[in-house]
């Protein structure tokens, strides 16, 4: 209670707490949690479709035929369109209904999930899943949204770490499902099932969605705007980055002339930024509000979780990949490795969010250390370790990986948003997640792309297991670079806050309270 209001009087009687309201409808405590459950629910789908589909790329490939840059664009092309579509679909959330965006995100997501099981050649499945992509778009920023509009104070700190712990768990669980779904349906259409898979769960959370979701905001009668030109230059840059990567197979035949894209990067990156910068000074709505960047805290998690999910997503595809193709091993056991990782992540997200008040920005520092010891064991235990035992190591080295994920995605989330005026909380939210998914989309193509030229490359020159051993060195090492990003910028903000605690020191005369 605020030192505002006035004291409540004593009574005798049990006074019944009044409803919490939304912008239009009063809803209990025990509503508003399980609407939130309900949007945790489909991010939890949205998630595990984006990793449980890495085991099945070598069945993928085998029975549709697929080139290396069509399986690079099944998983990155996913990532790509759900990025591009996330903020204009959070904006349109903002003026307009989210249970009713909800809805269409959750049917059309139905209706591609059909399609992708029932591909009969790998360009129909890249067709689906760049779709299944635009509808991951459509609903993901309201699960963000609705939290925010649903919680205050602690209770939305708590909703926003289990909302992170959410997408780590699912993150690293993901290729586990997807290896039971090919052992259930077998090594030829085994890889259907995860996409019927989406069917009923779609089904069930629309249904939840139309119970139990509420209408939070009325319609605004102003004008929606989704800065169009803004998407059409952003999508460029990602495209213009990812496309030299995307070809890059090793081959003789790869044109060298690809690299010149990346000064079509630089050049749609630099028109993004003078457009948006130009729509906002014309009183418009940016697809990316950049004046939110001007504050520390928020620009250091933002670039600090982009790096991150550069890294992490490409780690369990590269990792999976070579323990089915250089190994042998199924693609059940092949998922069952990252089981340690989720599990840890899960523990350690809940214990992160509750150190992240009191010990802030180390807390994450501490997480990233743990991750870049994983990489490294990882790629340790492929080239030195007897190969029966590599996937038994390779599980040990992952569970200590997942204790530290989980003390990076929540306690980052808290950090980066803990300065962020509460109304630009959403829209500052699906920046984030943009960050992330354009980053993961990135990343996997930079990773399998070293991957698969450094197999093609060396093929017929060395041993199937040493091209594979080396393949996967290469793909890790870009893991290992983002993750030093992520790491770099961590001591970066670590840094930051330290000086402002000790200046704040200095200014109260050491009596301040500590800032994270």
């Amino acid at each position: 209670m605020s030192e505002s209001q006035p004291a409540p009087q004593k009574t005798s009687k049990k006074v019944r707490a009044v409803p919490v309201t939304t912008a239009i409808i009063p809803l209990s405590h025990g509503a508003r949690w399980r609407a939130f459950w309900v949007c945790v629910s489909v991010a939890a789908i949205t998630i595990l479709d984006m990793t449980k589909v890495n085991v099945a790329l070598p069945s993928i490939g085998e029975v549709l035929g697929a080139s290396s840059t069509q399986l690079q664009l099944i998983v990155s092309g996913f990532v790509l369109t759900f990025g591009l579509v996330l903020v204009p679909m959070g904006r349109l959330g903002d003026q307009r209904s989210r249970r009713t965006l909800f809805v269409v995100g959750l049917s059309l997501y139905t209706v591609t999930s059909v399609l992708c099981a029932l591909a009969p050649t790998a360009e129909v499945l890249l067709i689906g899943r760049l779709l299944q992509g635009v509808a991951a778009g459509i609903q993901m920023p309201q699960v963000l949204g609705m939290a925010q509009e649903l919680f205050q104070g602690k209770e939305r700190a708590r909703a926003f770490g289990l909302f992170g712990a959410t997408i780590g768990i699912a993150t690293a669980f993901g290729p586990t499902l997807g290896g039971l779904l090919i052992a259930l349906g077998g090594p030829t259409n085994g890889w259907r099932l995860i996409f019927w898979m989406n069917v009923p769960l779609c089904l069930i959370a629309i249904a939840l969605a139309l119970w139990l979701l509420p209408d939070t905001r009325t319609r605004s009668a102003r004008k929606v705007q989704l800065d169009p030109v803004g998407v059409l230059l952003f999508g460029a840059s990602v495209v213009s980055l990812m496309w030299p990567f995307l070809f890059t197979t090793g081959a003789p035949t790869d044109n060298p002339a690809r690299w010149w894209l990346l000064v079509a990067f630089a050049l749609f990156a630099s028109a993004f930024i003078a457009w948006e910068r130009r729509y906002a000074k014309r009183g418009r709505n940016p697809l990316i509000p950049l004046g939110l960047f001007r504050i520390t805290s928020y620009r250091n998690g933002t670039l600090l979780q982009t790096a991150y999910f550069t890294a992490a997503p490409a780690m369990f595809l590269v990792t999976t990949l070579f323990l089915q193709l250089g190994l042998g091993l199924a693609p059940v056991y092949a998922g069952m490795v990252s089981i340690g990782f989720a599990l840890a992540s899960a523990v350690t997200s809940w214990i992160g969010g509750n150190l992240v008040s009191t010990h802030g920005r180390v807390v994450v520092v501490w997480g990233l250390a743990g991750m870049l010891l994983c990489v490294g064991g990882l790629v340790l235990a492929a080239l030195y370790s007897d190969p029966a035992w590599t996937p038994y190591i390779a599980a040990a080295v992952m569970t200590v990986g997942g204790a530290g994920g989980g003390l990076v995605i929540a306690p980052n989330q808290a950090l980066t948003l803990g300065d962020i005026p509460v109304k630009q909380g959403g829209l500052a939210g699906s920046v984030g997640q943009l960050g992330q998914r354009i980053g993961a989309a990135v990343g996997t193509a930079v990773a399998l792309s070293l991957f698969y030229a450094a197999i093609y490359r060396e093929s017929g020159s060395h041993d199937s297991l040493v091209v594979y051993h080396d393949a996967y060195a290469f793909g890790m090492l870009s893991v290992g670079v983002f993750l030093g990003l992520a790491f770099l910028v961590a001591i970066v903000d670590l840094t930051a806050r330290r000086t402002a605690r000790e200046r704040q020191a200095a200014v109260n005369g050491g009596a301040g309270t500590p800032v994270p």
